[in-house]
C-alpha cells in the first residue's frame, strides 16, 4: 500500500500553527492522546519536535513549511538560531545540505573558540580556513588570533552569503 504524501490542506484540517511561537496545536482529536487545543508532538532526542500526522512521523520544522508555504521544502530546513525546537517560520529557511553544514554548532574539537581558526604548530601562528565546495581555503597565518577570525568572517561573508555569522 502506497502511502498518500500530506497536504497542506489536509495539515490545516488536522493542525493549527502559530508562526510567531512555531508551535503545533490539534485542531481536532486525533487519538486518545491528541486531544483538541494540545500541543502536538514531542521533542526526540536530538532536539527536534516530532509530529505523527496520519501514521507518520514528521519533523515540526518540515510541516512548518508545508503550513506556510504549501509546499515541501526542496532541500534541508536549517533552524537560523540553530535551536532545533524554535520552530518559528522566520527561525527556518530552505538550504542545500552544504549550505545547512555552514550554520552548524562548532565542533567539540575546536580548541580555538573561534570558528574557522585553528592553531598551526609548525609556524607558531593562528590560520585562518574555510571549508568551499568540500575542499578548505587558506586564508593565511596570522599572530593575533582576532586578525585570524576577522580574516575567517570576511571571507564567509564573501564566499557564504546565506551563512550566519
Amino acid at each position: 500500500m502506497a502511502t498518500k504524501i500530506l497536504t497542506q490542506e489536509t495539515l490545516k484540517e488536522l493542525l493549527h500553527y502559530d508562526p510567531a511561537t512555531g508551535v503545533f496545536s490539534n485542531k481536532v482529536t486525533r487519538n486518545p492522546r491528541a486531544k483538541i487545543g494540545d500541543i502536538a508532538g514531542c521533542v526526540n532526542p536530538l532536539g527536534y519536535v516530532v509530529i505523527q500526522v496520519s501514521g507518520q512521523k514528521h519533523h515540526a520544522h518540515r510541516l512548518a513549511w508545508l503550513y506556510a508555504h504549501g509546499v515541501w521544502p526542496t532541500n534541508q530546513i536549517d533552524h537560523i538560531n540553530r535551536n532545533r525546537s524554535d520552530n518559528r517560520i522566520s527561525n527556518l529557511r530552505d538550504v542545500t545540505a552544504s549550505e545547512n553544514q555552514h550554520n552548524c554548532v562548532d565542533s567539540g574539537r575546536n580548541t580555538t573558540g573561534v570558528r574557522n581558526v585553528v592553531w598551526h604548530k609548525r609556524n607558531q601562528k593562528w590560520q585562518a580556513q574555510i571549508m568551499v565546495n568540500n575542499k578548505y581555503k587558506y586564508l593565511g597565518l596570522f599572530t593575533d588570533l582576532k586578525l585570524a577570525k576577522q580574516a575567517a568572517e570576511n571571507a564567509i561573508k564573501l564566499l557564504h552569503p546565506t551563512r550566519v555569522v
